[in-house]
């Protein structure tokens, strides 16, 4: 057997684990390796064939001296014999050498053959494994491609079956609703029906009440014809209802009424109107009048004429009136003789202290101990009756002097009623806290006055081993808040940790000359309150108070930003 080369192809043609192995037969070993051998073969023949040929005469050798050369025994033809073995030998060497040789040169040319067949495979193979790795490359991209299109294929797949399934269920659905409008539709006319019923017997309602109103009802079409009058309608023009429907408006109630007509929107636009209608026997009355305009589509169709007979109403009127008036002027006496009555009262009240004073400079040693009692009580009596003048005429002078309102800083007029009343405050050791307070129109000195009155009633009634706290402050509220449509109001608060009272007295505690104490254990007259209320009462505003026995008071005073007089100019 021969043994062969292996050729493997670079790596950069392909990978090494795919591409295939050539092989190139290698030249046989006896060409390589036992050429060597047959020629020492050769050689060895000649060799010991010369050898050979000594030995067989080497009984003539026997003879030869010892100094003789042994060449000399050899004989001519031994000679010959040995040269023509050795050269027979050489010859054989050569030619085996030149068969040798030859066969090298014509392996050499058989495996130069085959390395040139090997490369052209090996160029063979390259193309082939060039062209495979580009098909291959183009199938995995349009493997991708189309697990790409199958992927799209597949999600269009999903929609279209949710499409079907959702119109399949549409399809129920709709079948369904069919089914149901179908069902729906006898339940629906029943319904008309009831609905038509009720419609009928409203509208019955309707003309019992429109019947039944206390006011003058008349309907009037679009050319001023009157279409519907009601019963109350008939008797206050003295008619009877068949011969009022059919008249023209004017014919009826005059061509000198007002020509105002209010809109549904906004009805309140025009104030009903005072006219003088001529009943059917020519008596008159005074009626209010209101003309109601009627519109469907935004286009009128007609007008509504609402009125009533205000003739006795118009009399209570004009009573107040003159009840009012003279009223009016029964304060204006009773507040001038208060007024005089406690001027004409402090004179001989000064002249009983002024003398109760000089008795007691004079005589006060003289004058036993019952003496100088009755003379102090005397005395006091003389301070208390000056005191509940003097808060009568403020109680009066409320109302009697009235200034102009103007914009009062109530920041600014605290400040100053607490300056006035410094001297109770250090007295007390009170602490007085006051928090912003806004601006509003006002009687300066009649807010010096209420303020002056709640803070020194927060000094004043405290329990012995406490000292007065006193927080004042204030919340601006709008008119939702505040639950008047009249506008802004300033509340403002006066809280104190004083004795308090029972909220069941909250009524008595502002009328005048009522105490919840009596003088020995607080003085005062009973009428700081009273005044509080007459003043918030002026303003237009309002004032509480909230209140436990031992917890405090806490005293809420409502006033508005700006008076309804100021408001409406």
């Amino acid at each position: 057997m021969t043994k062969a080369e292996i050729i493997s192809l670079p790596a950069d043609v392909a990978d090494a684990a795919e591409a295939p192995e050539l092989v190139v037969p290698r030249p046989p070993e006896f060409i390589l390796r036992e050429r060597r051998i047959l020629l020492f073969a050769v050689l060895s023949s000649t060799i010991l064939g010369a050898l050979l040929t000594l030995l067989l005469g080497a009984e003539n050798l026997l003879y030869v001296d010892n100094g003789r050369d042994f060449l000399l025994g050899v004989s001519s033809a031994q000679w010959w014999t040995m040269t023509a073995v050795f050269s027979f030998g050489l010859f054989l060497s050569a030619v085996v050498w030149l068969v040798m040789y030859r066969l090298r040169r014509i392996w050499l040319e058989l495996q130069q053959k085959a390395w040139v067949e090997a490369e052209l495979k090996a160029d063979r193979l390259r193309i082939q494994l060039v062209e495979k790795t580009t098909i291959e490359e183009h199938l995995i991209k349009r493997r991708r491609e189309l697990e790409a299109e199958v992927g799209t294929l597949t999600r269009l797949n999903e929609e279209i079956r949710e499409e079907l399934n959702r119109r399949k269920r549409n399809e129920r659905t709709m079948v369904m609703q069919s089914q149901h409008l179908a069902a729906s539709k006898d339940v629906l006319q029943i319904h008309v029906q009831a609905r038509s019923q009720q419609l009928q017997k409203l509208q019955r309602q309707y003309e019992l009440i429109l019947n039944a109103a206390g006011e003058g009802i008349c309907g009037v079409d679009e050319s001023g014809k009157i279409t519907f009058v009601n019963p109350t309608a008939a008797r206050l023009m003295g008619l009877e209802v068949e011969k009022m429907v059919g008249q023209k408006e004017s014919e009826l109630f005059g061509a000198s009424l007002p020509t105002a007509i209010s809109t549904a929107a906004g009805a309140s636009a025009h104030a009903p109107n005072e006219v003088t209608l001529v009943r059917g026997d020519h008596s008159t009355f005074t009626a209010e009048f209101l003309r109601s305009q009627i519109t469907e589509n935004d286009r009128p169709v007609g007008r509504v004429v609402l009125f009533k007979d205000i003739t006795e109403r118009k009399q209570a009127a004009e009573a107040l009136e003159e009840k009012a008036a003279e009223l009016a002027r029964s304060n204006a006496e009773l507040e001038q003789f208060a007024f005089v009555a406690s001027h004409d009262l402090q004179e001989p009240l000064r002249k009983i202290r002024a003398f109760g004073d000089r008795l007691k400079t004079k005589c006060g040693n003289a004058l036993p101990p019952e003496g100088a009692d009755y003379l102090a009580r005397m005395q006091n009596a003389a301070v208390r009756m000056q005191t509940l003048i003097a808060d009568l005429l403020t109680f009066s002078r409320v109302i009697s002097r009235m200034d102009p309102f103007v914009a009062v800083d109530l920041n600014k007029l605290t400040r100053e009623v607490l300056s006035d009343l410094e001297v109770p405050i250090e007295k007390s050791g009170a602490t007085v806290e006051v928090g912003p307070l806004p601006t509003l129109e006002a009687d300066p000195m009649q807010l010096r006055q209420l303020l002056q009155n709640l803070i020194g009633n927060a000094l004043k009634f405290h329990a012995p081993e406490v000292k007065p706290r006193v927080e004042i402050s204030a919340n601006v509220l709008s008119p939702a808040e505040e639950g008047s449509p009249a506008g802004p109001v300033c509340e403002l608060t006066v809280k104190d940790n004083g004795i308090g009272f029972e909220e069941k007295y909250l009524d008595k505690i502002f009328a005048v000359f009522q105490r919840l104490h009596n003088r020995q254990e607080y003085e005062g007259t009973g009428i700081g309150l009273a005044v509080c209320r007459r003043i918030t009462e002026r303003h237009g505003g309002s004032i509480t108070a909230r209140s436990q026995p031992g917890q405090g008071a806490t005293f809420l005073v409502r006033l508005p930003l700006k008076p309804a007089k100021r408001r409406k100019n």
